[in-house]
């Protein structure tokens, strides 16, 4: 099924929870790829129906992104969404989603001071206040994001635990080409040079990992092993490399315990995201 507005999907989604049935949820901003199918087939898996939502949503975009530019294919969308096992497609337009100038906004603190929430000011708080928005039109049991924005999905669990919303965050490992680089909607804008030059985010961090393993804990040297092999490529512009308390999202000078070594890096024009999870004793 394929639902446009509020009311409907509302309608549907209470109607399957009356049957005693669990619901799972699944955000996109569409043009859909194996990562988010992944998601799909695990929320699939764990619940008796499966919502998909398809929306751009604006107000995450800053000036100089890509909102309108952004990939969009809605048939595409809905067929590899129902074959990967989802029950309804909710595509609302940007009216139904803010019929009006909106008053209110959800915000978290702290999460988002460093990655992507210091060089993407107020990505996050367009991020939560959307998310809010879908998980009170879809009440769903549980919802499922990709790892691959790791500041996202602890924003977002934060923000679940902080106001009380009733349903679960399940974080879905980073999907990626054979030859390692992490799936994304925005692979499409890159050329075939651009496509090879950023094959360095995930061997960068293959580099940092084998580091690591070989017993460097400073987070300095290690960021600044990635940086500088990330320089050799003119087509690369770096955003940010850093390490962090995978639960904080707290820089970090020593490596202990559960490590989050994350970055950003403009291929071109199309900005990258990637990182790994570490345990570091």
């Amino acid at each position: 099924m394929l639902f446009h507005y509020i009311k409907e999907t509302r309608l549907y989604v209470k109607e399957q929870k009356k049957l005693g049935k669990s619901i799972g949820l699944v955000p996109t901003m569409g043009y859909l790829h194996q990562g988010h199918l992944s998601l799909i087939k695990k929320a699939k898996a764990e619940n008796d129906v499966v919502v998909v939502s398809v929306f751009i949503n604006p107000i995450q975009f800053g000036p100089n992104d890509d909102f309108e530019k952004y990939p969009r294919d809605l048939q595409r969308d809905y067929n590899l969404a129902l074959d990967a096992g989802a029950d309804l497609l909710f595509n609302p337009s940007l009216e139904e989603m803010y019929p009006e100038k909106s008053r209110s906004f959800v915000l978290v603190q702290e999460l988002t001071d460093n990655l992507c929430g210091a060089s993407r000011p107020g990505h996050f708080q367009g991020v939560t206040t959307v998310v809010s928005k879908l998980f009170n039109i879809i009440p769903a049991d549980r919802a499922y994001f990709g790892m691959k924005d790791a500041q996202q999905v602890a924003v977002i669990t934060q923000m679940v635990k902080d106001l009380n919303f009733d349903i679960e965050i399940v974080p879905c490992p980073i999907i990626r080409e054979k030859d390692g680089l992490a799936l994304s909607s925005r692979n499409v804008y890159l050329n075939n040079k651009e496509r090879q030059s950023a094959l360095l985010l995930s061997q960068s961090l293959g580099k940092a990992e084998e580091l690591i393993k070989q017993g460097e804990r400073t987070a300095e040297i290690i960021v600044d092993s990635i940086t500088s092999f990330l320089e050799k490529d003119p087509n690369c512009n770096i955003d940010y490399v850093e390490i962090v308390d995978f639960h904080t999202l707290k820089d970090l000078k020593i490596l202990k315990n559960k490590v989050l070594i994350a970055l950003a890096v403009k291929i071109g024009k199309t900005r990258l995201l990637d990182n790994i999870v570490m345990e570091v004793e």
